[in-house]
């Protein structure tokens, strides 16, 4: 029988303060979905409780993993979430079960949470992103979607949304709505007012 103890509350803190650095040091840091972030952070200590009390002496990491698919069909299978949400959910999960399961010591195990941790902030960083971003929006104009029209679509996107769009990909059409779901890949405004400020003093030293 699983008892709480000191270990548990021990494990539980290792646990919390990881998925909390994950998901709002890494995470929120970048998207700014605080709904989401604080979901991973109830999923993660959900996944935590149950793991750690139900589980036995001879539980193997399989039953541990098949315990968050099942999780995963019950709650999210019927919403939209992105790669990048799923990579952080299976990040907050695998933080849980090594939390729970694993035999390391306190330290070793806080060492490999951090190391997770430090890896997706990293991953997050413009150095590995660039500088572009992307952003989905649904549109009604179904004639500029045409090769013949790029210009024209670029054009009316950089003008109705005010961001400096680079290039756009058709995700799906719906002609029945006549509507079609477009990704923007466009450039951040805090990185073109940075490019644009480094012109002048690149001139200023070409005259001197």
């Amino acid at each position: 029988m699983t008892e709480i103890t000191s270990d548990f509350l021990v494990l539980f803190l290792v646990n919390f303060i990881s998925i909390v650095i994950l998901c709002y040091g890494c995470y929120y840091r970048i998207n700014k979905n605080a709904n989401v972030a604080g979901s991973f952070v109830l999923f993660g200590i959900g996944i935590f409780l149950i793991t750690f009390l139900l589980h036995g002496i001879d539980m193997s990491m399989e039953f541990a993993f098949g315990l968050f698919a099942v999780f995963g069909m019950l709650r999210y299978r019927t919403d939209t979430i992105s790669i990048k949400e799923m990579t952080y959910l299976f990040l907050v999960t695998a933080i849980a079960l090594l939390s729970a399961v694993s035999k390391l010591p306190i330290l070793e195990l806080f060492s490999i949470n951090g190391s997770l941790c430090f890896i997706a902030f990293l991953v997050d960083t413009r150095f590995f992103q660039g500088h572009n971003q992307i952003q989905r929006i649904s549109y009604e104009r179904i004639d500029n979607i045409k090769p013949q029209n790029r210009a024209l679509l670029l054009a009316d996107l950089r003008e109705r949304t005010g961001l400096q769009v680079t290039s756009v990909d058709i995700e799906h059409i719906d002609f029945l709505r006549d509507t079609a779901e477009l990704i923007v890949h466009y450039t951040p405004s805090d990185i073109l007012q940075k490019d644009h400020a480094s012109i002048p003093s690149s001139k200023m030293e070409t005259h001197s």
